[in-house]
């Protein structure tokens, strides 16, 4: 897989994390929301996590998506326990000093500093005693943070993180970092958006998506590589990469059949990405429009509204079901809308989600995309000709 190195976001955000940003928001939390397959973890585990390291920060890293037969609390959980582990010769030394033989995460952790005590730490006392044996500050990475809230579990030990932040935390002093990133802005604002939130009052920002650059960089290759190909028009390199939703993977994917010496098209490579490129927005097209016209009215008019609210989308309150009723026709109550909403996550793919607290949202983001795009162009609903 071809490599992008974006150094200098990684440096302006580690700065943005330990305050060195003036009116920067990320010592409170960095929340970063980007499409699935455009870069994120990619970014994260290469270009930010090192950066953060070099600074003598310790990184915790987690991804919520790596094992979801497990709660997200139990996967955080170990990933701190994992961290902690490194440094058990020191920490078991600060817990003994403070009378705390277990340390709490959830659920209990034993670190045999003195068994048979009843004592035992919280996630904040935790946190600083791996930040006191470490001698530096943590940053702790959360991938696909969103899952977090789908479970007690996680809500409970967001709420604990965030008490950590603030007590580990002063506005020249920084000790704990953390960010979290997630595929679908409308999920990871459950974390920051009302009084519920674990993160109430922070922002989630979009991460930027790679552009330009990228493709200059790639143009560079090619030239370099296969001069005969010499230039090459960045220009509908761009428009392709945008068409295929700027996901690396599956441009360079394109890209390399597009550049195969098997391509039988006599046109330049470039043509023949664009229209690779276009010939994939138009089936991903497709494929929406039939998950969407293969539900019945009632679910059609529930995805529909919870689509175009995204975050204020409550399902059964009068607004919504006044509107299942001018789409359907008949009168909706709340347990046959609840209905409707459960096939809808019970579907295979899935096409809703939802929260430990019960709130709801549309699985795949991408959808959410489509659904904008049609209204823009005025032909939502779709038809059968999509």
């Amino acid at each position: 897989m071809l490599y992008f190195p974006r150094h200098q976001l990684a440096a302006d955000m580690a700065d943005a994390l330990s305050g060195k940003l003036l009116f920067s928001d990320a010592p409170n939390g960095l929340f970063l929301a980007a499409l699935r397959r455009t870069g994120k973890t990619t970014f994260l585990k290469n270009d930010l996590l090192p950066t953060l390291e070099r600074q003598a920060v310790q990184v915790v890293y987690v991804d919520l998506w790596s094992d979801q037969r497990r709660d997200p609390a139990q996967l955080i959980q170990a990933a701190i326990q994992e961290a902690m582990a490194q440094h058990r010769p020191a920490i078991e030394k600060l817990a003994t000093r403070l009378g705390i033989s277990k340390v709490g995460l959830g659920q209990w952790v034993q670190i045999d500093a003195n068994p048979t005590d009843e004592g035992a730490a919280s996630l904040p006392e935790a946190l600083r005693l791996l930040i006191e044996a470490g001698g530096k500050p943590v940053a702790l990475v959360i991938d696909e943070a969103q899952q977090a809230v789908t479970t007690e579990a996680g809500n409970t030990l967001m709420a604990a993180l965030k008490s950590a932040r603030d007590q580990l935390n002063t506005p020249d002093h920084i000790q704990l970092m953390v960010v979290m990133s997630g595929s679908d802005r409308d999920k990871l604002l459950r974390l920051v958006n009302g009084h519920a939130a674990p993160f109430y009052g922070s922002q989630v920002q979009q991460m930027p998506l790679l552009g330009k650059a990228f493709i200059e960089h790639i143009a560079n290759l090619i030239e370099h590589q296969q001069p005969f190909r010499a230039p090459v028009n960045t220009d509908m390199l761009l428009e392709a990469f945008t068409a295929y939703g700027h996901r690396p993977q599956l441009f360079i994917e394109a890209l390399g059949q597009a550049t195969s010496p098997l391509a039988t098209e006599d046109d330049r490579f470039e043509v023949r990405l664009l229209a690779y490129a276009r010939a994939r927005q138009r089936d991903v097209e497709r494929d929406m429009a039939s998950h969407y016209l293969g539900l019945e009215p009632l679910q059609q008019a529930v995805l529909w509204r919870m689509l175009e609210l995204g975050e204020a989308f409550r399902p059964y309150n009068a607004e919504s079901r006044a509107f299942y009723q001018r789409i359907i026709g008949k009168p909706v109550s709340a347990q046959q809308a609840q209905r409707a909403l459960e096939s809808l996550r019970e579907r295979t793919p899935p096409l809703a989600w939802k929260s430990s607290r019960g709130e709801y949202a549309v699985e795949d983001a991408a959808m959410t995309k489509w659904f904008r795009a049609l209204v823009d162009a005025g032909r939502w609903p779709p038809g059968d000709d999509e």
